[in-house]
């Protein structure tokens, strides 16, 4: 239905859980997808793997999004390289979960390197593409938490808030260039983030969801897909919240 051929896509943090399911979902519409990891080359070889196993065409890219240097560098050498960046999916983000009284400086700035200067190292170096070939889709992954905040998780919600403004502005300043900017809004996914939660804690979830159960990363993937595609041309500025109504 979505057809992505042709297309060369990004997704950062590529290499397990959501990125991994978003990098196999635009793999499989037709795109060709660089899988970004920062450490875990063996995570990001094994995404590529099944991509390839699923008919579809990538490589991976290893650099750290919160280095601007390496950011610049590796995009621009892939653009030169593959002739054009169409699509950015910028999922790389950590969690640091701590009250706000117990959360370190260090914590503050690592989670704001990655999580939101991270997004923008990557946007701006991939605007550049985007703008010359007049088409482009950027697509953040924020998380439900920054919209309806949870208790612990100060730095983390205030960080995927962040990327909220930076969509909304973002989709201003170049939908005149033919470049949509929209989030994706996740609730609790099955993922490595969520996997240790307590039995109690995981039905507590489970209990605040109207759909009655976790979600799965394909289908945060589904979403990422459909705005990264033609037929979401019209969508911009906009947050697609995927998380079985728990917050509405």
């Amino acid at each position: 239905m979505f057809d992505l051929a042709g297309k060369v896509a990004i997704v950062t943090g590529g290499s397990r859980g959501i990125g991994r399911a978003v990098s196999i979902a635009l793999a499989t519409a037709g795109a060709h997808v660089l899988v970004n990891y920062r450490s875990n080359e063996d995570a990001a070889q094994e995404t590529l793997r099944l991509i390839r196993e699923g008919g579809g065409s990538g490589e991976i890219l290893g650099f750290d999004v919160a280095d601007p240097e390496s950011v610049d560098e590796c995009i621009k050498d892939a653009a030169k390289r593959l002739g054009h960046i169409d699509i950015l999916v910028n999922n790389a983000g950590i969690s640091i979960d701590q009250l706000l009284l117990r959360v370190s400086a260090k914590d503050l700035e690592m989670t704001w390197a990655t999580n939101v200067n991270g997004a923008l190292y990557c946007a701006k170096a991939c605007i550049r593409s985007m703008m010359r070939h007049k088409w482009g889709r950027i697509i953040n992954l924020s998380s439900v938490v920054a919209e309806s905040g949870n208790p612990g998780q100060v730095v983390y919600s205030s960080s995927k808030a962040a990327l909220l403004g930076m969509t909304r502005t973002l989709a201003r300043e170049y939908a005149s260039r033919g470049i949509t900017v929209n989030a994706v809004a996740p609730g609790f996914i099955e993922t490595d983030m969520t996997a240790d939660l307590p039995d109690a804690a995981r039905q507590s979830i489970i209990d605040q969801t109207p759909l009655g159960r976790i979600g799965r990363p394909e289908e945060v993937a589904a979403a990422v897909v459909f705005l990264a595609s033609e037929e979401a041309s019209y969508i911009t500025g906009q947050v697609v919240r995927v998380n079985g109504g728990m917050h509405v």
